[in-house]
């Protein structure tokens, strides 16, 4: 049996390039694909230099809509690792993302929660354990 893993998950935004602005120019993830679909619709793909996928999808009605950030019912629903918290945190002041408190430090590492943009919440976290 071949196994199956996990290839992208959905960030719900209510423009392509605001969500483009957000992870590309703030958290400084790559912009992997950005394709025309036709009727307004665009696939557009990024992520981190090690793994981890995001599909930048625009609100298509309504309930869509209603659903942008608050994907996760409140709860953090992304979690952002670093090797360099301090510096990574710094940047990410300075590209005017909002930290709901301070850095701390847990049993797994130093983290923090921010919203983006849309209102999401987020860790930023530096794993004590590389790979994590």
């Amino acid at each position: 049996m071949s196994a199956v893993r996990l290839a992208l998950t959905t960030l719900v935004v209510p423009e392509y390039d605001a969500g483009i602005a957000f992870c590309v120019g703030a958290l400084g993830f790559q912009l992997i694909e950005d394709r025309d679909m036709g009727a307004g619709k665009r696939w557009v793909v990024v992520g981190g230099a090690e793994g981890g996928r995001l599909l930048i999808a625009k609100a298509a009605n309504d309930a869509q809509a209603a659903a942008i950030g608050k994907q996760t019912g409140g709860r953090v629903g992304f979690f952002a690792h670093t090797d360099d918290f301090a510096g990574t945190h710094a940047r990410l002041i300075d590209a005017g993302v909002q930290f709901h408190e301070q850095p701390r430090h847990e049993t797994y590492g130093t983290v923090a929660v921010f919203s983006d943009p849309f209102g999401n919440r987020w860790d930023l976290i530096e794993p004590k354990e590389p790979g994590q």
